[in-house]
């Protein structure tokens, strides 16, 4: 049976490195799980991947130390409990709303009597040497507040009993809060998105439940664990692959200054 490392460096006060997987890709996973992050979160919500994908990037993470996470797309039973299933230790879903949706939430990752949860860890059982009821120990939910009724009913969200902890899209609650005024990104320097950020980690600590922020540079990650998050998330597979080429071209545009390379000629 698992520990879920996730919950131990919370408990000892240590703050927590994400890495985040948008590439349905073994190769993709295992190159992100071995860099030194302490979990990796394959993206089901937006991700170019399906569930098979999501199983086999588990499998190539195993090697690893470190926490498989996955965030699904919505707050469906069927593809909650089958990311459980395959090795998830955590699950991240989105557009929590109201504390009846984030109960309904907790109540798929946990099996009775504490939820709803259907027995079958196919994958998980193998891969843990073992799985039963005290998963429920160990598993780990994280409602997403990203829309401006879920700031309106946060007091009641983080009150729900087995939340582990509230996970802050920045681009989404920017949207849905502002009103179309600001568009959406990561790491907000606007002085109420920053106050509305920090809204949500006070309500997470005053009821002891973790909190994590997705990121898109170490400097503004650095940042929020200084606030007091517990968990940040530092870009991400596509973004860094995008960056790092790109890096790498514009270097090779200015020490070769342009000049045309080998005819130039269309392939074909």
């Amino acid at each position: 049976m698992f520990r879920n490392k996730l919950r131990q460096m919370h408990a000892g006060g240590q703050p927590i490195l994400n890495g985040w997987l948008s590439i349905g890709s073994t190769m993709t996973a295992e190159i992100m799980a071995a860099q030194g992050y302490d979990s990796v979160t394959i993206d089901m919500q937006h991700g170019a991947l399906d569930y098979r994908d999501a199983l086999l990037m588990m499998q190539a993470m195993r090697g690893w130390d470190v926490t498989p996470v996955v965030r699904v797309p919505w707050r469906e039973p069927g593809i909650v409990m089958k990311a459980l299933d395959a090795g998830a230790q955590a699950i991240i879903c989105p557009m929590i709303n109201t504390a009846r949706e984030a109960a309904d939430f907790v109540s798929l990752i946990h099996y009775p009597p504490k939820g709803q949860r259907s027995s079958g860890p196919t994958r998980a059982a193998v891969a843990y040497g073992g799985y039963g009821v005290e998963a429920n120990d160990e598993v780990l939910g994280f409602a997403m507040i990203e829309t401006r009724d879920g700031v309106e009913n946060l007091d009641e969200i983080v009150a729900v009993p087995g939340l582990g902890g509230v996970y802050v899209g920045p681009s989404d609650l920017t949207l849905s809060t502002q009103g179309g005024r600001l568009g959406p990104g990561f790491d907000r320097e606007e002085p109420e998105m920053i106050a509305l950020i920090q809204t949500i980690l006070a309500a997470c600590k005053r009821h002891g439940i973790m909190a994590g922020l997705h990121c898109g540079t170490p400097d503004y990650a650095a940042r929020a664990i200084g606030w007091g998050f517990d968990l940040t998330t530092l870009s991400g597979d596509t973004a860094l692959l995008a960056a790092a080429a790109s890096q790498s071209v514009r270097k090779w545009r200015e020490r070769v200054g342009g000049a045309p390379v080998g005819g130039g000629g269309r392939a074909g």
